[in-house]
């Protein structure tokens, strides 16, 4: 902002403050702490304000005043350049010479671009407080977001769906303040010999008072709602990653993670190279990615620093089928669909079998998901799937101890017997790395 005028006219644009409007105006300003919480519409080059809530004495602004915006600041803002959230102003690039800061003091200052139901311009959601805020994260910028994108919607029970939404918002931030969710540990198990060659890290929730149980895919997709499923997925590996020292050195580690999450942070958690060499990155996504330039970059980061890449629920779809075919995994994992009832059903049987077949041509190595019957592991052997993942070899534990306890994890490998390199028994090979493809190594050590 640069100037505030009183408006005059038709043209002033002042309205009634509509009360759903007022009332998540409110709410961002409590959230953010700011004393002052705005929505403009864009007229030319200025800005009237429509709704406010708070000190707008303060500053001089009230319903129908015509305000005209620095023009570095509104094109920045309208270009998606510009912070949403600027924590102190007086030290801030943007913010440090535009007048109105100074004239106003404001020490504080986030907006963000508010669209119609057709993406056209509306004008700007803002707050503006006198002290610095330094205390805001960045996930009060995708807050910020979250109330424009309802601003732009006039539906009927806006107020409604707010309301859940922002109940889904202070669950799962409180979630991540406290280090996100439980963790527990299930084995991945050599068919073969019964050794563990890694546990996976999955997420439990704890069930809501007065709120339906919805699982971890439940809590996974109303994060994504509300703008926060990168740093659910972030605090739920971190704290997966405490467990890595107390498991054996041969048994690896893996997590979950979205694109969304490999280009939001990932890489910034595993610094570690230690734990990179133990670490497996489960790509948890149904869509195709693999035309993402960011999300294919921060792939090969990975690859570099050590970790292994795995795909889920292969043999569902043919997103599943192109990401194996474009991504080559390290490790592929045959989704439960496929797995449940392979041993009577022919099609099911010749599925996994082919893409074992294809898997072995860029070396990555097949875990077969959901297997809870004997018959369902002996089918997994006689199509060459060297590992299995289930609750006939082991359910999920609250420890990795516990979750080794269901196989032999510190055995001897069978290369030592041969005089052979000796490799850590879960993984090698695959995703385009150097040396004979890890399937074959694994068929010549079982024969």
């Amino acid at each position: 902002m640069a100037r505030a005028e009183p408006a005059s006219g038709p043209s002033s644009g002042g309205i009634e403050p509509d009360t759903t409007v007022t009332e998540l105006l409110g709410i961002l300003r409590r959230h953010l702490g700011m004393d002052l919480a705005y929505l403009a519409r864009a007229d030319g080059d200025d800005l009237i304000i429509q709704v406010i809530s708070g000190a707008g004495g303060r500053f001089g602004l009230a319903p129908g005043v015509r305000v005209r915006p620095d023009p570095r600041l509104y094109q920045s803002l309208l270009a998606g350049t510009l912070p949403k959230v600027i924590t102190d102003t007086r030290h801030n690039r943007h913010m440090i010479d535009v007048p109105v800061v100074k004239k106003l003091n404001i020490g504080c200052y986030a907006a963000t671009v508010v669209t119609d139901r057709d993406g056209e311009v509306f004008g700007v959601l803002g707050c503006i407080s006198r002290d610095p805020r330094p205390d805001l994260r960045e996930r009060d910028s995708r807050f910020l977001a979250l109330v424009a994108s309802y601003l732009s919607d006039a539906v009927v029970d806006l107020h409604r769906i707010w309301e859940a939404h922002s109940q889904v918002w202070r669950s799962i931030s409180r979630m991540i303040d406290a280090g996100g969710p439980a963790i527990v540990y299930q084995p991945v198990v050599d068919l073969a010999t019964g050794r563990i060659a890694a546990v996976e890290a999955l997420s439990r929730f704890p069930c809501e008072p007065r709120e339906p149980q919805r699982g971890p895919r439940g809590w996974y997709s109303d994060a994504t709602t509300v703008g926060l499923s990168a740093e659910l997925e972030l605090a739920a590996i971190r704290r997966a990653l405490r467990a890595l020292p107390q498991l054996p050195a041969v048994v690896d580690l893996g997590v979950n993670a979205s694109p969304a999450t490999i280009t939001a942070g990932l890489l910034d958690v595993l610094r570690d190279d230690e734990t990179c060499q133990r670490l497996i990155v489960e790509i948890t996504e149904h869509e195709y990615f693999c035309d993402d330039a960011e999300v294919l970059r921060g792939v090969r980061e990975l690859r570099a620093r050590g970790v292994r890449i795995a795909a889920d629920d292969i043999g569902t779809g043919y997103a599943g089928l192109e990401q194996l075919l474009e991504l080559h995994p390290d490790i592929v994992k045959l989704d439960y669909l496929v797995t449940h009832g392979m041993d009577t059903d022919p099609a099911r049987r010749a599925t996994a079998a082919a893409l074992v077949m294809i898997s072995e041509e860029f070396g990555g190595r097949v875990i077969a998901e959901g297997i809870e019957s004997p018959a369902e592991r002996q089918t997994a052997l006689d199509v060459r799937i060297p590992y299995g993942q289930g609750y006939l070899l082991g359910a999920p534990a609250p420890s990795v101890s516990l979750a080794c306890a269901a196989g032999t994890p510190t055995g001897p490998d069978p290369a030592d017997r041969r005089g052979e390199p000796r490799v850590r028994p879960g993984w090698g090979g695959g995703g385009g790395r150097a040396g004979p493809p890890a399937g074959r190594r694994a068929r010549t050590r079982r024969r």
